[in-house]
Parts: structure tokens; sequence; C-alpha cells
């Protein structure tokens, strides 16, 4: 956990006795994201928390339930899920469906650029998610590849209705025009209105990202990207990469027309005409892909560590209403033409600057070109960090904080994030990376494996080998020791290591066997149903307590003992009998030797004197046992003696 966890007062916190705070996932500018667990129906969820500063203005609070209330009238597949929305004393809050993976700016920023059938995949579920927004009434308002979610288990979704209005209100935004200037459509930048075709228009522009790896308007100042997006239209994507067929060209240029009416009217008519440009490049159709995932894995060779993305264009999509292909085809024919003649509007382009002006004089000095966005910080010095925000015209507080994935000493995290919209002259807070988090560990040795395995996994340790091992004294699947290799560091009764440290586990598989007395067939069986290998050759020997035939006792190594270890039986031979040899008449002396070689112990008895001071002079009357009869090897022969005459 990071010191910023550690000190945000909601960790733990349990929300209207039901939603227990995990851990802070994202905090943006209007509200902080937490992991949460659900305690009533015992599940995780995402936990969308308004930050206190805003909970006051009716304004921020009344988008806050819009969103909540515009996402729930949703039920679509691409869609993130809203289950609850409330007030627990000064917290605003909006419980949504958790989704452990990546987003779409993710996947940009690791890997550039994407290929044609990626992107068509990722289009159709997002394109197909907003045509249920618009066929409700929703438009969107935000769309970025930060709001496009890539989870695990391969569903595409798109989050943030934080913004949403209702499509037919298409009202002016007035002071308060929000959204990311890289994606505004034009009518957003010089009139602040929004319909659903600014949402077309904003899904051209990441449809330019994904297949070109950058954005189509560049500048140091938001200004100078939001003056492009009013006075220039969007290239073909294929000018920067060749590689893009001529079909997703004039798609793109479709979406980003300056003019909302000649773009597609709603997400539904531009998912039609994407799903036609799906059969003209050869590729599967994505409904008929949802019952064959493996006709929707790239023809070019995969991006590096995206299974989870390949399995996530594999996701069923929403129906639509037929419309006649040639309608959308000839529309967007006619379009593409315009578009590739464009000498003519060079002169009404200089003729509109200077139109235009004014309202951009208002836009950058008093409306939303007053802000700022953040960069992305993260891996910088924070020298560095400092140095560009206060050229953007921001203070700059310093914070600490662990980090997993940063090195000590560099940013590891800006508050705001990276892409947030901030007040030029506002403050954030760098924080840079104390490296990674100490982690306190309990004594593991006496927990179970399974209890063990979670809190490694939990603290973001790595469970080592497992040793798997016999023992007595400790029962199957509990922990014996636990060791850091790195270190050499015992944490049997507990210690303290970094996260990413590896733990070496010993854990018992209970004790051998006992098959002493069991029959050689029935022993080995025991013994194998562990995992021991018997031996075949079988030792046998005397024993006065085991019957014959039966196992006497069990070989196996010294010191630790561990499934797949060798071992080997002794069986009993019985009781060790000796006949008695006939020593009557004998020499006492001669008797007693005579009957120890034969492995008897002697006892001699007599009523003489001669016993003591002539014993070479008396001889053996009798024994008991007598001669002939058989005695255990060992067992004591009473000589009893009498003077030799």
């Amino acid at each position: 956990m990071t010191t910023s966890q550690r000190i945000d007062p909601l960790i733990g916190r349990l929300i209207d006795d039901r939603y227990e705070v995990r851990s802070r996932i994202a905090r943006g500018g209007m509200a902080t994201v937490y992991l949460a667990t659900d305690q009533r129906l015992e599940r995780r969820v995402a936990i969308k928390v308004m930050h206190g500063h805003l909970a006051d203005d009716s304004n921020f609070r009344n988008r806050f339930v819009q969103e909540a209330r515009s996402a729930a009238r949703l039920a679509d597949p691409h869609v993130v899920s809203v289950f609850d929305q409330g007030q627990d004393s000064d917290l605003a809050y909006l419980v949504m469906e958790y989704l452990p993976g990546i987003t779409l700016r993710d996947l940009l920023r690791d890997h550039g650029k994407l290929t044609p059938r990626q992107v068509v995949d990722i289009m159709d579920a997002v394109t197909s998610g907003l045509a249920a927004a618009h066929r409700a009434g929703i438009i969107h308002r935000d769309l970025k590849p930060e709001n496009v979610l890539l989870a695990d288990d391969g569903r595409i979704k798109i989050s943030d209705f934080g913004l949403a209005r209702a499509a037919s209100a298409n009202t002016a935004t007035g002071q308060s025009l929000l959204g990311t200037i890289a994606y505004l459509s034009p009518e957003l930048v010089t009139r602040g209105v929004a319909d659903a075709r600014s949402d077309i228009y904003a899904l051209g522009i990441m449809m330019y990202e994904m297949l070109t790896g950058e954005q189509p308007y560049k500048g140091e100042q938001p200004m100078q990207i939001a003056y492009q997006h009013a006075n220039e239209s969007v290239p073909r994507p294929s000018v920067v990469n060749p590689s893009v067929p001529d079909p997703l060209d004039d798609l793109v240029l479709w979406a980003t027309e300056r003019s909302p009416d000649e773009r597609p009217s709603d997400a539904r008519e531009l998912l039609e005409r994407l799903r036609e440009v799906e059969k003209q490049l050869g590729f599967a159709s994505t409904a008929t892909a949802a019952h064959n995932p493996t006709m929707l894995m790239p023809a070019a060779p995969p991006i590096s560590d995206t299974a989870e993305f390949t399995q996530a264009l594999t996701s069923a999509n929403m129906s639509t209403d037929p419309v006649a292909p040639e309608d959308a085809t000839s529309a967007l024919r006619t379009t593409t033409a315009r578009r590739r003649k464009k000498g003519w509007w060079v002169l009404a382009f200089v003729l509109m600057l200077a139109a235009v002006s004014g309202g951009t004089g208002w836009y950058f000095a008093a409306g939303p070109g007053s802000q700022v966005s953040m960069p992305d910080l993260v891996n910088s010095t924070p020298e560095e960090a400092t140095a560009i925000l206060q050229e953007m015209g921001l203070q700059v507080e310093q914070g600490s904080e662990y980090s997993f994935d940063v090195a000590s000493g560099l940013v590891s995290s800006t508050d705001p994030g990276p892409g947030s919209q901030v007040v030029r002259d506002s403050a954030v807070t760098v924080n840079v990376s104390l490296g990674r988090a100490p982690v306190t560990v309990p004594a593991l040795a006496g927990m179970t494996l399974e209890e063990t395995q979670s809190f490694l996994t939990d603290n973001r340790l790595t469970v080592g080998t497992v040793d798997k091992q016999f023992n007595r004294d400790v029962e199957s699947d509990v922990v014996i020791s636990a060791v850091d290799p790195a270190s050499e560091k015992d944490l049997s009764a507990g210690g303290e290591i970094l996260q990413g440290e590896t733990v070496n586990l010993a854990v018992s598989v209970g004790a051998i066997p006992n098959g002493v007395g069991l029959s050689p067939d029935a022993a080995r069986a025991a013994f194998e149903d562990v995992g021991l290998v018997v031996s075949d050759k079988v030792e046998e020997r005397f024993s006065d307590e085991i019957d014959k035939g039966l196992v006497l006792s069990v070989i196996v190594a010294d010191g630790v003992i561990r499934p797949g270890d060798d071992v080997s039986l002794v069986v009993s031979k019985g009781v060790d009998l000796v006949p008695i040899p006939d020593v009557v008449g004998m020499l006492v002396a001669d008797a007693i030797q005579k009957l120890q070689d034969a492995g008897f112990k002697t006892t001699v008895e007599s009523d003489l004197e001669e016993l003591f001071w002539a014993p070479t002079r008396l001889t053996v009357d009798s024994i008991d046992p007598e001669a002939g009869e058989s005695a255990r090897r060992g067992s004591t022969i009473t000589v009893t003696a009498n003077i030799l005459d």
C-alpha cells in the first residue's frame, strides 16, 4: 500500500454499512475511484466518491447523480454497469462494476499504433456500446481512450458517463465546456454545443490515433489544438501510416467531418458502415465471430503480451436494425471525394481566421481554454516534472509514496493524473517514489498453504518454490517454514521484506504412513498412495513381536523426506528358534560354553558346596529345557550340576 493510500481516510472505511473500501484505483478532477467489497453480495465493486470540495456545488453534485442515472439506463455488454448511488454522511458515491484490466490509452501508450484488424474489432465493441447510449437518448460527451476499458476476461466497455446529457437537450455548455481538448468536436470548440454527432467525431479521432499511433492535431498549448479542431480537416490516416486500407481512411474522414450534418447521425449509422468495412476488408463480422473467437485473431503478428487484448476483441455485440448498404456507401464515397479535393477551401480558411478570432479569444481567456491538460510525468525526475508544470503555469507541491513499478527518486504519479484538465495557477502534487513498499509478514509457519499464498499475492510478494515434506508434527497443507532466498531471511516467525520479493515455502504433506504389522503388499500400497517409491528389495529379520511375513520396520533416508523419495521394507521372519544341544554328563564349564556357542544364556543350580570350591569336578546332571527341544535364541538354559564320581 502506498503512503498516499495509507493516509487516505477512506481506506478501510465502511460506506453505508455495506461497501468496505480496500484500495484506491484512480483519482480524477471530479472524483476518486476505489476498489471496495460489497459485503452484502460478497463481490468486488468499483466505488466512485466525489471530491469533498465539490460536494457542496450543486452543479457538480447534479452531474455526479446524472452519471449514475445515465449509466443505469443502459443495459449493454459494452457499457460499464452502475449498481448503486447514494450519500453517506459527507460522501456522495457511485457504485459500479469492477473491471480489472487496462484502458485503451494504456494499450496505445505501450504499443503505439494497432493493426487495422485490431482497430476494427475494438471500434465494433465501442460503437456498439455507444449506439445503445444514443438509442436511449444519451450522449457521452467525453469519449477518449482513457474511458475505454479492456478487461482481463475479454470484455470491452465504455466508462465514465460523468458528462453525459440527454441527446434531445442539445444545449450549450456555457462557461463549463468540459472534455479533453484532443477529442472535442468543432461545434463544441466554437459554440459549446454537443449532440450525438459530437460523440461520432471523438470516435473518429480515436480511430485515427489507433491507426497511426498519434493524434491528428499537435500543439504545445491546448489553444493550438482546439484552434485546429475548429478550422482544419482531419487528414487521412494513410498519410502517416501507408498500410491503412482505403475503407478505414474513408471511415475516419466521414466521422471527423467539421460539419456535424456531414457526419453519421449517430453511432448506429457508424456501426452499420463499420461492419460493411469489415466485410470489404475480409474480416469476419463480429456477430459471427462471437460464436467463433478464433476468427478474430489478427492476420499480422499479434502485439506482444496482448493475449487478453486479443481475447477482448471477441466480445458480443448489440444488434442493430438493418439499413440499405448502398445509402451509407454512396454517401461516404461522395463525402470522401469532396474531402480529397480540398484546394478550394484554402482561401476560405484564411477568411475564417478573422471571423473566429473573437470567439477564440474568449475561449482561451475566460473559457475552457484557460485550463491545461496534465502531462504524463511518470519516471521523470522531480526537477524535470517541476520545470514542465511551472512552464504550463501550475504550482507544484511535492509528495512521496511507495511505488512497485517506479524506481526510488523518480516521479511515480501526479495528482490530478495524466490527461486531467487543470486550471492554470492551481496547485498540483508530484509524488516521488520511495521505492517498493515494505511488507510486514506475519508468522507464516502454522498457516495453511492457501492462506499463505493469498497473503503473499495480496501484498505483491511472489510465491517461490513450494517444497512439500513429510512431517509427523505438522498437519498436511500447513507451512513448516518460509525463507526469503534473496537475503536468506527466515520468515517462519514473521518479519519485514519489500514488495516484489520472493518467498520460498516448505509445506507439510503429513506424517509418513506406519506400515509396521501390515502385509508387504498393503504397506507398499500405503506408501505409494502418498507418493513414496517402495524398493523391490525386501530385507528379512527375526522378530519376537511381529509375526512372520508381516512388515517389521521401514528404512528411510536420514533428514527431510519428500514425496518421490525411496523407502525399503523389512519383513519379519518370526521368532528365531535354536535346537538345544545335549550337554548332560559334560563338565559344567564345557556345557556352559557349548550352550553359549549355540546362542543361549545359562544359569547353574546345585546344592553342593563343590559348586563354589571345586567347579572342575562338577558335571551336568540335567538341563531345562531338555536337550533336543527348540528355544528362542538368547533365552536362558538352566543347568543342574552334580559332583563328578
